[in-house]
């Protein structure tokens, strides 16, 4: 009599994969972390002949595999690539794009991501159109035939938007492109051939994967700075790749590995030990913010409180629908202006006037002279990023502490 075929494992959760997802012993010693892989090259048994794709460090390094499969899994995806910046790994999607192509891209952006498409690749023909996401006709009127990224960020930094993703993936399948006119270009390797249609590109940054995936939702690339919430420590700065797509996993590798800019093995170690904790640490951000913020939305010297888990957030039906929890960050402005604003800055104690984000300390920062500074002052204006707009990026203190802290500062 035949046995029965064997039942396949049933689906870990979020937390378990965390801590295991592409980490195993190592097979040399049994050691439960895995090594950190100091070498810059791999010996060769015979010339070209290297073992598990290992021949040199930039190409490709055993803690940083195990880093780029557990992030991977925790995004549902089939490939990760990490990286030395998060700006690093948004250079490496823009290198899909040639002359000519044009870019849709949120008005509400870090500042960092539009700087560089806007002082680097402009120079080199790429361009640009930025839309307020959240007004789906907006969007469609920005398509052009030459279309081949839509970019944003969900939750937005610093006004918090909640752009839908499903919604943005219809558009983007409603205006596909054929392919990109002339021939291959012989020995470019995967980057020969133009980008044939647009790719949604989705920066995850803010609600980390603990939140929010992407990938499920319809995005084709998925992009992390790392430095925030996934290594959670202020201590590292590195970014990261997501995608289900074979053809833009074969590009994006190529050009990882063309341009070199990777992490180190130091950390990469440092984020695997920091993925094993993103989902407790995600769990106390998210309700020490939202404490936070019912808290401030009935300050006297607080004007505006914005905060996805607030019913009074233009899409807070759309944050409960297309995340987990709402998050760590919150926006407020402050009643007096940029004077007002300084001296809360000034006066916090807890809160540390920084920037970035992401951390288990908490941060407070003042976006139109700190982060977005390379908006122009026309555009902020629009966005809402007043002088008054300060930008916490709460942590995992004691929720009892950090209200203390803003009472005092804001008195």
């Amino acid at each position: 009599m035949s046995q029965p075929s064997p039942q396949p494992a049933p689906a870990q959760k979020f937390a378990t994969r965390c801590i295991h997802a592409g980490q195993h012993p190592d097979p040399s010693t049994g050691a439960i972390m895995t090594p950190v892989y100091m070498t810059s090259t791999f010996v060769q048994s015979s010339p070209g002949v290297f073992k598990d794709g290992y021949d040199y460090a930039r190409s490709k390094n055993p803690t940083r595999a195990a880093l780029e499969a557990n992030l991977a899994d925790l995004e549902g995806a089939a490939h990760g690539l990490v990286f030395s910046s998060g700006l690093a790994a948004m250079d490496c999607v823009l290198h899909q794009l040639r002359a000519g192509d044009h870019v849709i891209l949120s008005d509400d952006v870090y500042g960092g991501t539009f700087r560089q498409l806007d002082k680097v690749f402009r120079h080199l023909g790429v361009e640009t159109t930025r839309v307020d996401m959240t007004r789906l006709a907006d969007v469609e009127a920005a398509f052009r035939p030459a279309t081949r990224l839509v970019w944003f960020e969900t939750p937005s930094n610093p006004m918090l938007k909640i752009i839908d993703i499903a919604a943005i993936r219809g558009l983007v399948d409603r205006h596909r492109s054929g392919p990109a006119s002339g021939v291959r270009d012989a020995g470019l390797g995967p980057l020969g051939q133009p980008l044939a249609r647009a790719v949604l590109v989705v920066d995850n940054t803010f609600a980390s994967p603990y939140l929010q995936n992407p990938l499920a939702q319809g995005a084709h690339i998925v992009l992390h700075s790392c430095t925030k919430y996934i290594g959670g420590h202020s201590d590292l700065v590195a970014g990261a790749l997501m995608t289900g797509d074979e053809d833009l996993a074969a590009r994006l590798k190529f050009t990882q590995n063309a341009v070199g800019a990777v992490p180190g093995a130091m950390d990469c170690f440092m984020m695997l030990r920091s993925t094993k904790t993103l989902h407790i640490r995600m769990q106390r951000h998210c309700e020490n913010a939202l404490a936070i913020a019912q808290h401030l939305a009935k300050h006297r010297a607080i004007e505006k409180v914005i905060y996805p888990g607030l019913e009074s957030h233009p899409q807070h039906a759309l944050a409960k629908k297309q995340m987990r929890a709402c998050g760590g960050m919150i926006s407020c402005i402050v009643k007096g202006g940029l004077e007002a604003s300084r001296r809360v800055l000034e006066r916090v104690r807890l809160f540390s006037l920084a920037e970035s984000l992401g951390g288990v300390e908490s941060l407070i920062e003042h976006p139109a002279i700190m982060t977005h500074s390379s908006i122009p002052p026309e555009a902020r204006a629009k966005l809402g990023i007043a002088d008054g707009l300060i930008r916490l990026s709460v942590g995992i203190e004691d929720v009892d502490d950090l209200i203390a802290d803003l009472d005092r500062a804001l008195v």
